[in-house]
């Protein structure tokens, strides 16, 4: 499933003509393009969907959205560890050997 997330930008700079952000998902920090809020500054909220950020939020509607997905686990859905998805997926804790083998035979 990809969310559409909101998310703190932590920094800006300009990559190659294109502005970027540094945005923190609840713990989890991802690069972000910003052109379509190229106004978009460091300490605010916005909704990012597939790494482009796309409306700005109010601080308080983005942490309790933040705190409803972690609640339903989403969060970890959409930005966990892919390998340890796969072994879950397939009967494992993601964390032995046996576990990376399934996960292997998962994403095959």
């Amino acid at each position: 499933m990809c969310l559409a997330v909101p998310g703190k930008v932590l920094g800006v700079e300009d990559r190659n003509g294109t502005r970027m952000a540094s945005v923190d998902f609840g713990g989890v920090v991802k690069e972000v393009c910003l052109e379509y809020l190229p106004d978009l500054q460091v300490g605010e909220y916005a909704i990012v969907h597939v790494g482009f950020a796309l409306q700005r939020l109010d601080e308080e509607s983005a942490r309790r959205t933040l705190e409803l997905f972690e609640n339903l686990g989403m969060l970890q859905e959409e930005f966990g560890d892919p390998w340890e998805q796969a072994a879950a997926e397939a009967g494992g804790n993601g964390h032995g050997p046996d576990d990376a083998a399934a996960a292997g035979e998962v994403l095959r």
